[in-house]
């Protein structure tokens, strides 16, 4: 209780004064903790410290012991046991947020410095905070989202200018005479990459020059501490993109590049038999492989660095989504009737409720994050949906949570883009362009055609330009929207050339 700007108690004592005038009814550090047990519990400045520790460590068993002897302790020095017993429950809510006052002002030294550092000198700041965690792909992804939300550019890894660490580099800024505000991507926070294999790539690129392509790289590192496994993981956090942008066309090359090196380190050692020193070119060609969709550079991504850098896992789907749901989930408000919700599915968490086990599902669509409640019956007939990185499409009520303040929202059905496409798309649309070419078309929509019910729109151009001309097919050319189907149809007239109509 608080009135006229003191403490109020039941029982006080002159010696427990400065303790409550600090605290008004509040305890902040542990040493307060330690003040009270001595003079009301009868504690030595030893049990006191045992106390403390108990506390810190939040542990049940020595907690109940301690209670037992504050109270036996405040009674034998003639203070009431209710006194006691407040006293010590005061305590143990203390022990949920408390800690050591030299640690506190040691904290609030470190906050005030490491503030100024961040404010003016950012990108050195943020390149030694991701630094201090780089095994731990997580925190870094919140370092670079802080970076990012502060201005501060993050350049992506790369084979001929990374190098292990995190780093800042010149740029516009430090022209003008400011701290630099861009960071390069530490190699040494690549997952399968290593030091010494990175240690390798940098000393090969110092001695050398910046690397050619995937074949010069093989050529002139040391293939004994970079292995395959970490020039796939290079690839596939994009470190080779500014020498190739085919990711997968790097990958499937990765065997050839290591061989033709191989080879060449052979065919020099024979060559230096007869004192001849001609150096050897290593040259070869990419395999010819289709580019990764978005979805799968990014999936590989954050295989490599632990999250998706180059973009946000929810863009594969973007476009096709936003006819669905087209209210991004920043911009999502309570309303009466049910509404359409996509994102990403970051993760799922189980919670027991009166109305019995309920999963929270937390959405991320890039341009925030919303907790959706899903009823056990619901997660148990859609489970197999359910799984990270994937797309998931809600109809369910949005309303005001008086709690949180914030939206509470509340699945009644569940979708993955399979389901969303057979409930609610209403035609196939296919630009063929000026070449009809129909049996190439029957042969790409038979496979999908005999439990299909979605109807297909062609169109082709006409011989007279500025003309074309749009064909429905009959209901027997119904297909089942199967996403196989889709990835053949754009592989055949284009990415661009294929569309889902809702």
């Amino acid at each position: 209780n608080r009135k006229h700007g003191r403490a109020e108690v039941d029982y006080f004592h002159p010696d427990l004064e400065p303790v409550l005038r600090s605290t008004y009814g509040v305890i902040v550090y542990q040493e307060q903790v330690m003040l009270i047990s001595q003079i009301i519990g009868g504690y030595s400045l030893g049990g006191a410290d045992l106390l403390r520790r108990a506390m810190g460590k939040k542990k049940a068993e020595e907690m109940a012991k301690h209670r037992e002897i504050f109270e036996a302790g405040a009674v034998k020095k003639g203070y009431d046991a209710a006194l006691a017993v407040k006293l010590f429950d005061l305590m143990e809510k203390f022990a949920g947020y408390g800690f050591n006052k030299s640690h506190s002002a040691a904290y609030a030294l470190i906050s005030y410095q490491t503030a100024w550092l961040k404010a003016y000198h950012p990108a050195e700041f943020m390149a030694a905070t991701m630094l201090s965690d780089m095994d731990d792909t997580d925190k870094v992804q919140i370092f670079w989202r802080d970076a990012v939300a502060n201005k501060v550019r993050v350049l992506p890894p790369d084979v001929n200018d990374s190098v292990y660490r995190f780093e800042p580099v010149w740029d516009e800024a430090t022209e003008q005479g400011k701290p630099p505000r861009t960071i390069r991507y530490g190699l040494g926070a690549i997952k399968g990459a290593g030091q010494a294999a990175i240690e390798a790539i940098v000393q090969a690129r110092e001695a050398g020059g910046p690397f050619a392509s995937l074949f010069d790289f093989c050529a002139r590192v040391d293939r004994h501490a970079v292995n395959r496994r970490s020039i796939e993981a290079l690839i596939r956090a994009g470190a080779f993109d500014m020498l190739e942008a085919n990711r997968a066309a790097l990958l499937a090359t990765v065997s050839s590049a290591i061989e033709a090196a191989e080879q060449a380190e052979r065919n020099a050692n024979q060559v230096s038999l007869f004192d001849d020193d001609a150096d050897q070119i290593v040259a070869g060609e990419l395999a010819r492989v289709v580019p990764w969709d978005l979805q799968a550079c990014l999936t590989e991504e954050k295989a490599a660095l632990g999250f998706c850098f180059s973009g946000h896992l929810f863009d594969a789907w973007r476009d096709e989504v936003r006819r669905v749901a087209p209210t991004p989930l920043v911009r999502l408000g309570p309303s009466r009737s049910p509404q359409w919700i996509a994102g990403v599915l970051a993760s799922v968490r189980p919670r027991m409720t009166r109305r019995g086990r309920m999963l929270y599902a937390l959405l991320d669509d890039g341009t925030a994050q919303l907790e959706v409640a899903i009823f056990n019956e619901l997660y148990e007939q859609y489970r197999q949906s359910l799984k990270e990185d994937r797309l998931l499409v809600i109809h369910g009520k949005v309303s005001h949570d008086d709690y949180s303040g914030g939206l509470r929202v509340s699945a009644d059905d569940l979708y993955d883009l399979q389901r969303i496409r057979e409930s609610r798309a209403r035609c196939l649309a296919l630009d063929l362009g000026g070449q009809a070419d129909l049996k190439a078309l029957q042969t790409l929509l038979a496979p999908w055609r005999a439990d299909g019910d979605t109807g297909v729109a062609v169109e082709i151009g006409l011989q007279r330009p500025g003309f074309s001309c749009s064909l429905r097919l009959g209901e027997s050319w119904h297909v089942r929207m199967d996403d196989d189907m889709l990835v053949k149809a754009k592989q055949w007239v284009g990415p661009d050339k294929v569309e889902v109509v809702y």
